[in-house]
């Protein structure tokens, strides 16, 4: 008989100000205890009424650069890194508060947002946490790239890059996630982008707090940032899987990866709730 897992949440408030990595304004966040069965809620504390949006796959209303979710006329974008902080110190519900659209970019990776929740504490609540074992194959196929969920004891990701850089090729890893292997492995790992591509982003008005420190910037040859792993890259993609399947609370399962991002966890995201839904009926 598996011991019973119990939901967490946080054991005080705790608050962090920074800039938006797109949108480059100021945010002041601030993670707030929340009741059992709350789930992870966005609160816009910046506007009338401070509406709320629920961290759930189906209030995804974007993916491009990032992971938006909408609902109540509000919307939080960029949350996967903190999603992926969430997801591995295993907290089920909390409040995020964010005078701003978009949460502090801070080092470009989920380390701050983890020592944030170290800081503020973990209590175990009274309801049994929800854990979802997958228990058929899920998938989102779109020419070479592709997302699946396969049926699994544990959680684990295999994600395959393949990036005509000079400098990253094709990256590979397969990892067992878990608090010690995240913190490890994942947390402190950054957005990468190039040279041209961040041209572009600021004409879309995009990537304009980002800086040689929260994101790891190639040029065409060669790498301007220092970076914190020699494949960067492909452990940041993993903590974004991370903290986009998180929209599904805590999962079991295989997540094969080749070539994919947020669009694809997303709607592999929201397969696996439509079939949990129906199959909860």
């Amino acid at each position: 008989m598996a011991e019973k897992m119990m939901q967490h949440t946080i054991a005080k408030e705790v608050s962090y100000s920074g800039i938006g990595l797109h949108s480059g304004k100021d945010v002041l966040m601030t993670f707030k205890p929340a009741s059992e069965n709350t789930g992870i809620v966005f609160v816009r504390t910046d506007l009338a009424g401070s509406p709320q949006i629920k961290a759930l796959p189906e209030n995804v209303s974007s993916t491009v650069k990032a992971t938006t979710l909408s609902a109540n006329g509000a919307e939080v974008f960029t949350v996967e890194h903190l999603m992926a902080a969430l997801a591995m110190t295993e907290i089920d519900n909390i409040y995020v508060e964010m005078s701003s659209p978009e949460p502090p970019v801070t080092d470009g990776s989920a380390k701050v947002f983890c020592e944030l929740l170290d800081e503020a504490g973990y209590v175990e609540q009274q309801a049994e946490r929800k854990v979802y074992a997958v228990d058929k194959e899920f998938s989102v196929y779109d020419g070479d790239r592709y997302i699946v969920v396969l049926p699994y004891d544990s959680y684990r990701i295999s994600f395959t890059s393949i990036n005509k850089h000079p400098m990253l090729g094709t990256q590979y890893f397969d990892i067992e996630m878990n608090k010690e292997s995240f913190h490890k492995e994942i947390m402190a790992a950054r957005t990468v982008a190039f040279t041209e591509e961040l041209d572009m982003l600021r004409k879309m008005g995009l990537g304009l707090g980002g800086s040689l420190e929260n994101v790891v910037v190639f040029d065409q040859d060669k790498i301007l940032s220092v970076p914190r792993f020699d494949n960067e890259l492909i452990r940041h993609k993993i903590l974004d899987a991370v903290g986009d399947l998180y929209l599904l609370g805590p999962i079991k399962g295989h997540v094969i990866c080749m070539k994919t991002g947020h669009a694809f966890n997303s709607q592999i995201a929201k397969k696996i709730q439509a079939y949990r839904t129906k199959e909860e009926k």
